[in-house]
């Protein structure tokens, strides 16, 4: 009575072997799950929701632009404190009243939920300031009155350049005196 033990006698289920080759597979379908769940649930930062409203403002932004060249105006931007406080020296040519506000829009270019939109005061002499929450990386700023009669857009990379200059745009300037 010679037993003999084979380890074929044993059912598949117990070999370990089909579960590791059903291991990749079934990491594939989890993942898959996974990211279709979070492409459902995130916001996609990236696209604006009302994007032929802003298509249809971009000839006034363009105006605008234009009306800042007209008046020379100017703007230095410069963060101070631990980079959450921001002071802006506004110039424009000589006879161009100054306003006593100005609104600053700190737009990231991934990170929605990171923009910014900061109301400066004016401390007199064409400087204004104003608290933000700190900086890091790129931005893309746009100065603008109270009144939204001008503005003033640009990109600003925080972690290399303490300040920007933002100045009326060169193409639109260009464009304007081709046509006359």
């Amino acid at each position: 009575m010679n037993r003999r033990l084979r380890s074929d006698d044993r059912p598949w289920y117990r070999e370990p072997w089909p579960w590791l080759l059903m291991l990749g597979p079934v990491t594939v379908i989890v993942a898959g799950l996974l990211t279709a769940y979070l492409a459902v649930v995130s916001n996609d930062g990236l696209v604006d929701d009302d994007y032929y409203k802003q298509g249809l403002t971009i000839n006034q932004r363009t105006a605008r632009d234009r009306h800042a060249g007209e008046l020379g105006i100017t703007a230095e931007l410069v963060l101070g404190g631990n980079g959450d406080r921001i002071r802006v020296l506004l110039r424009a040519r000589e006879g161009v009243a100054l306003p006593e506000a100005l609104v600053l829009r700190l737009a990231h270019p991934t990170r929605a939920g990171s923009d910014q939109r900061v109301a400066l005061r004016s401390e007199g002499g064409g400087v204004y300031v104003g608290s933000l929450a700190p900086l890091h990386g790129r931005w893309r700023v746009v100065l603008e009155d109270g009144q939204s009669e001008w503005l003033l857009a640009g990109d600003w990379e925080t972690d290399r350049q303490p300040a920007v200059r933002l100045t009326a745009s060169a193409v639109q300037q260009g464009s304007e005196n081709n046509g006359r």
